[in-house]
């Protein structure tokens, strides 16, 4: 099943995955907990952009703990087309 979602800026990615990397252990799937944490770790006016922020991380730690691979394109595949 393909999931469309919301296309997250480079600053909630940068500041999320740096978050993420500092405080690793406090971070988890759940979206309340993390905007607890985000809002102790960053000072975020906004709380629309702290909520996409607390969202962003739970779906971090999700891949993280399922080990999701990234996608990738293999040389081999690019030469069919090129």
């Amino acid at each position: 099943m393909i999931f469309l979602g919301r296309i997250k800026t480079i600053l909630v990615k940068r500041v999320t995955k740096q978050l993420v990397k500092e405080h690793k252990d406090e971070f988890s799937e759940d979206y309340n907990k993390n905007k607890e944490v985000v809002g102790k770790y960053a000072n975020i006016e906004s709380p629309k952009i702290r909520n996409v922020i607390a969202g962003y991380a739970a779906r971090l730690v999700k891949q993280s703990k399922e080990d999701k691979q990234k996608r990738s394109i293999n040389k081999e595949d690019l030469s069919k087309f090129y």
